[in-house]
């Protein structure tokens, strides 16, 4: 059927300019674009006053992260315009291994949302996390064949890289013999360094929190991914990017992204119009939305309004508020008016994933267990910066005659890490500063990228409490106080998502939300987001494993006691 957009104004993303031009559409492709009427379409929408721009495509997400399922997820990004998504399930692939990726491909196929699979890179992220699985370069090349998979995912292990690490080295090989593309996470790398990372074929970083930083990856002929996410907002640090020339090499993306600021900001819509208000260009800002994420990925036609590109199109209200009236994938209406039109979904509990709905090998928790013996009284104390993903070493004196070394008035709070996989009984105990909690104690299995058991607390009693919950769940996130369960997210699949609707996931993670505030928690601090960053090895300086305290940059375990 053929269907004609008449009257609007096209956003044409390969020059930057607003046309008025009427669009035909055939089935799921853009048929042309020009002087065509009426009588040349089936169907006729009247888009006066309105503009046609692509569909948004978010260059790095992890749909775990959402916690919801790839469907869930659709319904709650396709009205904010988002067609398409590059994913990387190194979540749940870290837990579950191949069957993970398995998963995830088969519950993303036939959505109105298109779901691009990266393959994960750093199964586990570095040696010294303990995952639930190990993915080698020969249990990814079978993937490599699969059409909805564009290249090999974050390659996080750094190190390994600049050493020449033949199991690293071997994964980058097969990608590029296969003709795929390679991402990058490098934070902070720089100088020769990088040149070398990027020499062994890798094209893209999401990791940059300064524009110096940003500016050097694109100069040296990297994409650049601009991210806003619940944990890591770099958007207002990098909007020199925004500007030629650097523009012409950067995308959008979301990296991470809680369900209820999903559902109330909004997706990349919201990173465009935050770019707006700041004063950059819209049609800018949608180009980095739509054909670099196509051009990055090399997404055969898609990302434009143009002849023989699938037609993935916006109807926008508004171009600087990004107000979308209707979404289009593959030419079929799937959100109007800020509603998903209903489509089906893969069944996400299905018996034959029994591996991802019981993924949990450990035991109930006592409050002994996150005792710390004291060996002195100077120690090594994470920091947390607000709104980033980096972390900083602190040594502060800490006094083991009062609560076994938490320090309330200095916001010094204990944390640990508990592996949950294989029942090795190993368990990382420290020291955290940031987070603001003034009573009781949170806990997830959400813990990037291994997705252990991670707890933070004001008090070993709730500590367990919170942890116990989250095995009686088989997965999730709990706030405790006085031994009560004040608030909970059940995650059963993998430990990483729900089972339930976007709008129940969010409201469950309002609740937490609230709790935590209720306990002391700051408005800038996301501790449920913050605290499954900290123990993610690849990203500096100091992150929490299950056998100790990590210095990144070198890759060993540091003494908890600095005396």
């Amino acid at each position: 059927m053929k269907t004609l957009f008449k009257n609007g104004t096209v956003v044409n993303v390969f020059t930057g300019e607003l046309i008025r031009e009427n669009v035909l559409m055939e089935d799921e492709t853009v048929l042309g674009i020009g002087d065509y009427t009426d009588s040349d379409a089936d169907c006729v929408r009247d888009i006066t006053g309105q503009f046609l721009c692509p569909g948004f495509i978010d260059g790095h997400i992890h749909i775990e992260s959402t916690m919801l399922t790839p469907a869930e997820l659709t319904r709650a990004a396709l009205p904010h315009g988002t067609t398409a998504i590059v994913a990387d399930p190194h979540e749940i692939a870290n837990v579950c291994g191949t069957d993970g990726i398995r998963y995830m491909l088969e519950m993303s196929e036939g959505l109105p949302l298109h779901v691009y699979v990266m393959l994960p890179s750093c199964v586990p992220a570095m040696p010294l996390d303990e995952s639930g699985a190990e993915l080698l370069a020969a249990d990814l090349a079978p993937f490599y064949t699969h059409p909805r998979v564009p290249g090999l995912a974050e390659m996080m292990n750094y190190p390994g890289v600049l050493a020449g690490a033949d199991f690293v080295m071997e994964k980058l090989r097969d990608a590029k013999a296969a003709g795929k593309v390679i991402d990058g996470h490098a934070p902070l790398l720089t100088g020769h360094d990088l040149d070398r990372y990027i020499a062994a074929g890798i094209r893209s970083d999401h990791e940059c929190s300064a524009a110096e930083e940003a500016i050097e990856r694109v100069r040296k002929g990297q994409w650049l991914m601009i991210r806003q996410g619940t944990a890591a907002r770099n958007l207002e640090a990098l909007l020199p990017l925004f500007d030629e020339p650097f523009c012409r090499r950067c995308l959008l993306v979301s990296d991470d992204k809680h369900p209820a600021e999903l559902l109330s900001d909004g997706h990349i819509d919201h990173m465009i119009r935050m770019a707006v208000r700041a004063g950059k260009n819209a049609v800018t800002a949608i180009q980095m939305a739509t054909i670099h994420a196509a051009e990055c990925f090399r997404l055969q036609r898609v990302g434009a309004v143009a002849p023989g590109y699938r037609a993935d199109l916006l109807i926008l209200n508004d171009l600087e508020t990004v107000d979308v009236a209707a979404v289009y994938s593959a030419g079929k209406l799937a959100a109007e008016n800020g509603q998903c039109i209903p489509f089906a979904a893969p069944d996400c509990k299905a018996k034959r994933w029994g591996r991802i709905l019981q993924s949990f090998r450990l035991a109930p928790l006592s409050a002994e267990d996150f005792h710390i013996e004291p060996q002195g009284s100077r120690c090594r104390v994470m920091q947390i910066r607000a709104g980033q993903l980096l972390t900083d070493e602190v040594i502060e004196t800490l006094d083991f005659t009062q609560n076994n070394g938490i320090d309330l008035s200095r916001d010094i709070l204990k944390l640990a890490v508990i592996e949950r996989h294989r029942e090795t009984g190993h368990r990382g105990l420290g020291y955290i500063k940031g987070i603001g909690l003034r009573r009781g104690a949170i806990a997830a299995s959400v813990s990037h990228d291994s997705h252990n058991l991670i707890v933070i607390g004001t008090n070993d009693a709730d500590m367990a409490a919170a942890a116990n919950r989250v095995l009686a769940l088989g997965g999730g996130c709990t706030v405790a106080a006085e031994g009560e369960i004040l608030a909970e997210l059940p995650l059963p699949i993998a430990g990483l998502m729900s089972d339930a609707d976007a709008e129940t996931v969010a409201a469950q993670n309002r609740r937490l939300n609230e709790a935590v505030r209720a306990m002391g928690v700051p408005a800038d601090v996301s501790p449920f987001m913050n605290m499954a960053f900290v123990s993610l090895t690849v990203i500096p300086s100091l992150k929490m494993t299950t056998f100790g305290l990590c210095d990144v940059a070198t890759q060993t375990l540091l003494p908890l006691f600095a005396d």
